[in-house]
């Protein structure tokens, strides 16, 4: 087997003898090839490849363009949605401290309607009970009364007869006759 410098060594030892052929030595002609293919494009794609970079060197710095432009304006947003953040935060502390001062009024507010309405119904219950108290002081004086009365009656209808009847009428119609003359 040959190495890569034999290679190049013979390079200088090829017969000009005019005869045409293919060199079947794949060590041989594969560099000589590359070479020639390299250099080809190397020299026709040189404008080509330079393009290529050049476009795809404007299409990065357009994106990266872009992309800043976007950056910004999301960075412009963000400032702003912080911003109504911060104000919404304001809003909510405002009504927590309105809603719990409402809260407490309201509580008070409720504590105090309690204990009147309370304070009106102890009243309430104080009356009905003197109420009751009083009329049933006044059923029972009634009916003392109406049992007195009836024994009174009982004993006066059992004890007077009709000499003693007239005599308390004629005493009664004597004072009755003496507080006349007192009073003319």
């Amino acid at each position: 087997m040959k190495n890569g410098t034999d290679s190049f060594v013979f390079l200088g030892h090829w017969p000009s003898a005019g005869s045409f052929g293919f060199n079947t030595d794949i060590l041989a002609t594969n560099p000589i090839n590359l070479s020639v293919v390299l250099g080809v494009l190397i020299f026709f794609g040189k404008g080509v490849l330079s393009d290529l970079l050049d476009n795809r060197k404007q299409r990065i710095l357009n994106t990266i363009r872009n992309s800043e432009e976007l950056r910004g304006g999301a960075i412009e947003q963000l400032e702003k949605a912080r911003a109504r953040l911060r104000k919404v935060e304001m809003e909510v502390d405002r009504f927590r401290v309105n809603g719990y001062s409402d809260i407490e009024r309201e509580k008070l507010n409720l504590i105090n309607s309690t204990y009147k309405t309370l304070e009106q119904l102890e009243n309430y219950k104080n009356e009905t009970i003197h109420f009751e108290q009083q009329r049933a002081i006044n059923q029972v004086r009634q009916r003392v009364f109406q049992q007195a009365l009836q024994g009174a009656l009982g004993t006066l209808n059992s004890c007077l007869n009709n000499e003693l009847h007239l005599r308390t009428i004629s005493a009664n119609i004597g004072i009755f006759g003496a507080m006349k003359e007192i009073t003319n």
